[in-house]
């Protein structure tokens, strides 16, 4: 499948060197956008074409496009990092480039290339590398590449066009006032996915599932809604929009794959990294009456949840209708802050990155 080119149009009008430095003295999480943005289209018989970076713009969508209507959507998201050279570089955009096309696929959309998808990510960043924050610190660009069905219709079926976008959006510490545990709440009364279904996909409609349990969670007193398995309730699955950890003194676990959560990168990596360290790390089945059981008893010392946003987040006390119990005094873990702070150092350039994690702009 040939790649298409694609057609550097710039703004003329940018945001001024002040306006933009003022924005990441404080960024936040999603609250910015970069002046730019890359778009192809993929059109049935035709294949992927226009591929064009612009100015960041609105989109002008008919009431009939078929997205609004059916869901067919999809996305990722990756981060941007200042080396100590002030070169940059980007998280294992292969590897999400994989994933988005397992997403495409389980949606009936079309893939997109490896290489464009990067391709697209590469010239977005390439292009507003001045939002980049710069070294020393935990900030980085967050990459949104995300794509859906453009077709105008009524007609439950697979649309036969679509729209593939990437934006970016700098990204402040997800803790600026330090990592602090969270608190999760066990959700016994809803299911985020089920097998057979789209839980393994990165999806809008698998968020929007999420959203009543969330509040629930909220309504508990707590930050995360951990899922559970959607048959009996009591296997583990993962943490709101996070996959989850358990650290058995030298060994950690993460839940299995069982096509209903989400292969995270993250997650991936850390079960690498974790054997770099020295840790036994592995893939198991961890249900509600262990993970109380063992943290009563001692032998689970640790619990953290990972992810892009926030890299990896401790969990300091569990709530369910069944009681609540507190993980590691509610305090950070020694593990917990070793494979934290091992993953930033490589993403950040501070440490040899041994598994050619980091993809370097040319």
């Amino acid at each position: 499948m040939t790649t298409p080119s694609i057609e550097l149009k710039p703004s003329s009008t940018p945001l001024s060197d002040a306006e933009r430095e003022a924005i990441l003295a404080n960024p936040g999480f999603g609250r910015h956008f970069t002046d730019h943005m890359v778009t192809i289209k993929w059109t049935e018989g035709r294949g992927w074409h226009d591929a064009q970076l612009t100015p960041y713009a609105q989109l002008s969508i008919d009431p009939a496009n078929m997205t609004l209507h059916y869901a067919q959507e999809i996305f990722e998201g990756l981060k941007a990092y200042r080396r100590p050279d002030g070169s940059v570089a980007t998280f294992r955009p292969d590897a999400n480039a994989r994933r988005f096309q397992l997403s495409a696929r389980r949606l009936a959309m079309p893939e997109l290339p490896v290489e464009t998808f990067i391709a697209a990510c590469d010239a977005l960043v390439q292009q507003d590398k001045a939002w980049v924050p710069e070294h020393g610190g935990e900030g980085s660009l967050y990459l949104r590449p995300f794509m859906f069905a453009n077709e105008v219709g009524l007609g439950v079926r697979p649309a036969n066009e679509y729209l593939f976008i990437v934006i970016a959006s700098p990204a402040g510490p997800y803790f600026p006032g330090g990592v602090k545990p969270v608190s999760v709440w066990l959700s016994e009364n809803y299911v985020r996915a089920v097998p057979g279904g789209m839980g393994f996909a990165k999806t809008g409609g698998n968020y929007a599932a999420s959203l009543l349990a969330q509040a629930e969670a909220a309504a508990k007193g707590c930050d995360q809604v951990v899922w559970l398995d959607a048959l009996e309730h009591r296997t583990v699955e993962e943490m709101g929009g996070m996959n989850l950890y358990f650290v058995y003194g030298d060994r950690i676990v993460t839940p299995e794959l069982t096509g209903s959560l989400l292969a995270g990168i993250t997650r991936d990596s850390l079960l690498t990294l974790a054997r770099d360290l020295g840790y036994e790390s592995e893939e198991g089945t961890i249900t509600t009456d262990q993970w109380k059981r063992d943290t009563e008893n001692g032998t689970l010392t640790e619990v953290f949840a990972c992810g892009t946003a926030a890299a990896i987040t401790p969990v300091g006390t569990v709530k369910s209708t069944g009681g609540e119990w507190t993980q590691s005094n509610g305090e950070p873990g020694k593990v917990t802050m070793e494979l934290r702070r091992a993953l930033l150092d490589i993403q950040t350039g501070t440490a040899e990155d041994r598994h050619g994690w980091m993809h370097e702009l040319g």
